[in-house]
């Protein structure tokens, strides 16, 4: 049985050290929810719902590129982001990053986060 191991792009803010980025397991790579953080600053990039799905995308590209992965082998992603946001922000955004073959996708509607986070996204990608 492959045993877990846990993962950290030094590229990327950590919301928390309770958890990680990622999580390896087998030949899939778990990327735990991630806001639309600036990496230079660990701060929200922005107010604004389409600027932190971009930023939580890129990040997310940052910590699999770390982990010896990339986008094109997302196969699963969930977005949680903030009821009262524009599906149609989320689908502009996220053919950017998966232009060709976008992996599944759930998107449930939550009650705010802390801090002005707006969306958190997490994946599922194989190495």
């Amino acid at each position: 049985m492959p045993t877990a191991k846990n993962f950290n792009s030094p590229r990327v803010p950590a919301m928390s050290d309770s958890f990680p980025q990622a999580v390896f397991a087998g030949n899939l790579v778990f990327v735990s929810g991630t806001p639309g953080l600036d990496p230079a600053t660990g701060k929200i990039v922005s107010a604004d719902f389409e600027q932190q799905v971009r930023q939580a995308l890129h990040n997310i590209q940052l910590i699999l590129e770390d982990a010896g992965t990339g986008m094109s082998n997302v196969v699963k992603t969930t977005i949680f982001m903030v009821a009262g946001n524009d599906f149609s922000v989320i689908n502009k955004v996220y053919k950017e990053f998966f232009p060709a073959n976008p992996p599944a996708r759930s998107t449930p509607q939550v009650m705010p986060f802390p801090a002005g986070i707006l969306v958190s996204i997490e994946c599922i990608a194989q190495l």
